[in-house]
């Protein structure tokens, strides 16, 4: 069986992602289109054209319903993105962290734990070591050198929507849960940080659905989606804005802000 020459050998990516990028380029090359024709074609600019086909970006779903239309592909792209949105990728998680680390607005909602940025030493390895994780201190280490960017100027707004279970559920010792809410409600005095509670006594909402975040970088928005395991990232912008819109109904029902510190100093104080 021949080997075909390197100069014809088939390019392997390792995800959808790659493969977006690499068909997108050659068909615009195959086209003899520009990165400047294709940016007009989509209404972006020349460098947004060069990140999806670097992969730096993902290309949205709307730039590859144009494209398929233009180029009479078959709805190759299309599908190819939709496919891709479904599927994991091992790079979502370590996306969101530098997404995190460079937001300038960060939106969360926390059903089920005190969000990473807001965890004290002892109540993140209660967390780690419930879950089984191996190397512990690095696990701790790591999370709580993501909370360096809350000191650092330009720390960024921050809206934190919390459920009343977040902070009624003990999590180590009640030492290490009074030591956690006291240091939620110090943080919640800071002017860029707004920290509101969503009462067991709102009932059914949206946000049960589960825990996310919505991440500002330069003016666009991402999300993440908290999983067992690892999460998803969402950069399509349409489906941002149904994020977006999901965090302000949470928002509707939870406590005003006062309302929510009066909350969390009394759970605080109810502790042995």
């Amino acid at each position: 069986m021949s080997v075909p020459p390197p100069e014809v050998s088939p390019q392997i990516t390792g995800s959808l992602w790659e493969l977006i990028a690499v068909q997108l380029r050659r068909h615009r090359k195959e086209r003899g289109m520009s990165g400047e024709a294709l940016g007009r074609l989509l209404d972006v600019n020349r460098s947004t054209v060069s990140r999806y086909e670097s992969g730096k970006l993902k290309l949205q779903e709307h730039h590859a319903i144009k494209i398929d239309i233009a180029w009479n592909t078959n709805w190759l792209f299309t599908n190819l993105v939709r496919f891709a949105k479904e599927g994991h990728d091992r790079e979502w998680f370590a996306t969101h962290l530098e997404l995190e680390s460079k937001a300038s607005e960060l939106r969360i909602w926390e059903y089920a734990w005190i969000p990473g940025l807001f965890q004290t030493e002892d109540y993140t390895r209660a967390l780690v070591r419930a879950a089984g994780l191996e190397n512990i201190d690095a696990e701790v280490a790591a999370r709580l050198k993501r909370q360096e960017r809350l000191s650092r100027p330009g720390a960024p707004a921050m809206w934190v929507i919390l459920d009343e279970n977040v902070i009624t559920a003990q999590i180590g010792s009640p030492e290490v849960m009074r030591a956690q809410l006291a240091r939620l409600l110090e943080l919640a005095e800071r002017p860029n940080i707004s920290v509101r509670i969503v009462p067991r006594s709102a009932g059914e909402h949206v946000g049960r659905d589960g825990s996310f975040k919505i991440m500002t970088v330069d003016g666009v928005d991402s999300a993440y989606i908290e999983a067992a395991g690892e999460g998803r990232l969402v950069q399509d912008a349409t489906d941002v804005r149904s994020y977006r819109a999901r965090f302000d109904r949470v928002g509707d029902v939870a406590l005003p802000v006062r309302a929510s510190i009066d909350l969390i100093r009394q759970v605080m104080e109810g502790l042995a």
